[in-house]
């Protein structure tokens, strides 16, 4: 059933939710970690207030409703400069909109998306750069500056002074998954950094230079200080002699001024993001060694990215044996043993982790339960009408592609169900069209996986569930789903961090007393100038150069912005019944 929203209804809620806060815990699954503690798994506080008695406003100011990065004139690699901001959308394939809704509206809850910040250890020995000699796009000229790029959103969050619609203070910051990129532990570090704060040194190795493609002297590559006229250079991209010391220099994140939590992705989960949790051993040295293999054949370039696309070397045997057989061609580079694999625990422990806990709230949605269960999904509390549930979409068995096993889908209808008082969003990485990888999961070998299309099922089951609100695909598309009986739901993709036009969104969810709600979304930039400056080396001047650079990176998609119905919208509900 639907939130009912009668008084005695409202009593017997609010009366269960103070005896349980008076007990310390409001379990939502004994025992296996997914509870929601007030004291620090519970994003229910709001920040202050700007005025007691100033009514709320909304706030526009630093989203893509005002301003958003656009290219100057010009043909060739192309300048950056400030452009007309996005219009909203009304969209009403699920409900009618109702005149005066803007007058009658409450607020239920204000929060935002981060997704696919892809943090990278760029000198790491086993990425795979090299694909670019098939594929454009397997490497991209800006990915030394995910670091920058990444904490200049941060800085965007936290300048916000409330929602762009509503004015309602913004409660907390989710991130979808593919926090990092290869799975390293030196990601990992910079990404909880990031996140709550702290000086970072994007940089593993020799600790005074870099060592990686961009000064190998492979046309293939961008050599931003050499005078060698490489493949992107012969498209305009500018030379800049300090870039490389520039990207491994300290800079330092604010951490976000608002609570987080953490959705986990294939990259996070998966070497390389593809490669099985528990797979090939010799991956894992190479990983941290000094061997690094930066240029191969377009043939065997092809070979292998075909092999990843279809599933066949889910333990990444395929992969050492591709590496065995290059092993010639690689070249000398500093070992480090932050480049190490981390495993499922070191990625709850990180976040349980004291000196990240920020704004908090401790654990960032994670508990010990979790940890001692070997689990990666929990559900938390938005505000008193509305719950949060966090899905591990990611197949252990290996893939990019994704899936759940039998007992998250059924721990995910049972969460509905105890809490169908209360309105969800739900949150995963993958999308429910990019989950079609029902590979065993070598931990559970005798539990069946689920795809997208079984997520979908128990979600319209629900007439609770407001939205799911998920990533990976780094492109922003809003779908809706009708179920029978007046369930639906709005499906919320959003673009990733590492690819142009870089965005995160603000979703904000209101009930319009008129039988309807609706959801807004508003995407929003870093808070990096649209305008660079090639002599400008600052953190900020390389955070706006993250953005260009990623604008007229080779091969760049430049349809991930979606439709003007997939950006800033009003998605109106009706409520269910």
């Amino acid at each position: 059933m639907p939130p009912t929203r009668s008084a005695a209804a409202s009593t017997a809620r609010v009366s269960r939710r103070t005896v349980l806060a008076a007990a310390g815990t409001v379990s939502l699954s004994a025992g296996v970690g997914y509870t929601l503690r007030p004291t620090d798994s519970q994003a229910a506080t709001p920040p202050a207030p700007r005025s007691a008695t100033a009514p709320l406003a909304p706030y526009t100011k630093g989203t893509t409703v005002a301003s958003v990065a656009a290219p100057r004139a010009g043909s060739g690699y192309r300048r950056l400069g400030d452009g007309p901001g996005w219009k909203r959308v009304v969209r009403a394939e699920l409900a009618a909109p109702k005149s005066g809704r803007e007058h009658r509206r409450t607020v239920l809850a204000a929060f935002v998306q981060f997704t696919d910040l892809h943090l990278m250890d760029v000198q790491h020995p086993l990425r795979l750069e090299f694909l670019r000699a098939h594929d454009v796009h397997a490497w991209r000229p800006h990915e030394a500056l995910t670091v920058p790029g990444a904490i200049s959103l941060v800085e965007r969050v936290n300048a916000l002074r409330g929602a762009p619609v509503t004015g309602a203070p913004l409660r907390f910051v989710m991130t979808t998954g593919d926090n990092t990129d290869n799975n390293a532990h030196s990601e990992l570090e910079w990404f909880m950094k990031v996140m709550s704060g702290g000086r970072i040194t994007p940089n593993t190795g020799d600790p005074r230079h870099y060592e990686g493609v961009q000064n190998s002297g492979l046309k293939q590559y961008w050599q931003p200080g050499s005078a060698l006229r490489d493949h992107d250079k012969a498209l305009g991209f500018p030379r800049l002699e300090h870039f490389l010391a520039a990207a491994i220099r300290d800079v330092r994140s604010p951490g976000l001024n608002l609570p987080w939590y953490s959705t986990v992705g294939n990259h996070d989960a998966l070497p390389l993001g593809c490669y099985g949790s528990h797979g090939d051993p010799y991956l894992a040295e190479a990983a941290i060694g000094g061997r690094k293999l930066m240029s191969v054949s377009a043939a065997d370039a092809k070979k292998l990215q075909d092999t990843i696309k279809k599933v066949k070397d889910p333990r990444g045997s395929g992969y050492r044996d591709f590496l065995k057989a290059h092993a010639r061609s690689a070249r000398r580079v500093t070992p480090d043993e932050r480049r190490a694999p981390y495993t499922q625990a070191d990625y709850l422990k990180a976040h349980l982790d004291p000196a990240y806990q920020g704004h908090g709230p401790a654990g960032h949605g994670y508990s010990s339960a979790n940890l001692d269960a070997g689990t990666q999904y929990y559900a938390f509390r938005i505000s008193d009408d509305v719950i949060g549930i966090s899905l591990d979409t990611t197949d252990p068995g290996g893939h990019y592609a994704g899936s759940l096993g039998t007992a998250q889908l059924k721990w995910l209808d049972r969460t509905l169900k105890e809490h169908e008082d209360s309105y969800a969003v739900v949150f995963s990485h993958h999308t429910s069209g990019s989950m079609t990888n029902t590979r065993p999961d070598p931990a559970r070998p005798g539990e069946k996986r689920h795809d997208g299309a079984a997520v979908l099922s128990v979600l319209s089951a629900h007439a609770n569930v407001l939205a799911w609100v998920n990533g990976h695909i780094h492109k922003n598309v809003v779908t809706p789903h009708k179920a029978s009986g007046g369930r639906s739901f709005w499906e919320i993709s959003t673009a990733s961090h590492v690819d142009h036009p870089q965005l995160a969104r603000i979703v904000e969810l209101v009930d319009n007393k008129d039988g309807t709600l609706s959801l807004f979304t508003t995407l929003i930039e870093s808070a990096a100038p649209h305008r660079t400056d090639f002599a400008d080396l600052s953190q900020t001047g390389l955070a706006a150069l993250y953005r260009e650079l990623a604008y007229n990176a080779p091969g760049a998609d430049r349809t991930l912005a979606g439709g003007t119905g997939d950006r800033n919208t009003e998605l109106v509900l009706r409520k269910g019944r």
